[in-house]
């Protein structure tokens, strides 16, 4: 997660009830969508951004959950996401950061 989404994630939680917010991750490979997790959930691991030591314990899930899936219109699925989850690893991803939520 680059550093200004880190800002803007920070500032976002600064200003809102943290229970309020939920966080959509596109990252394309597990590793990634983990990390990105992590950052949003307990801060960021390389205490390099504006999450450094920020325990924000945000919901958070990849665009490609089945839950997310669920409430997206089948016409904005298609136009903005359909490729990529034709070509993404769905479940590995979903997985990955679905891993964090248990930390």
């Amino acid at each position: 997660m680059d550093l200004q989404s880190q800002e803007a994630i920070f500032r976002l939680a600064q200003a809102n009830d943290p229970k309020e917010l939920l966080v959509l991750l596109g990252a394309p490979d597990p590793e990634a969508a983990e990390i990105s997790a992590e950052t949003v959930i307990l801060g960021d691991p390389a205490y390099a951004g504006a999450l450094a030591g920020a325990q924000l314990g945000l919901d958070v899930y990849h665009v490609l959950d089945d839950d997310v899936k669920a409430d997206v219109p089948d016409d904005v699925w298609e136009e903005q996401i359909g490729l990529m989850a034709d070509v993404l690893d769905a479940d590995a991803l979903s997985a990955a950061v679905r891993s964090m939520h248990q930390t």
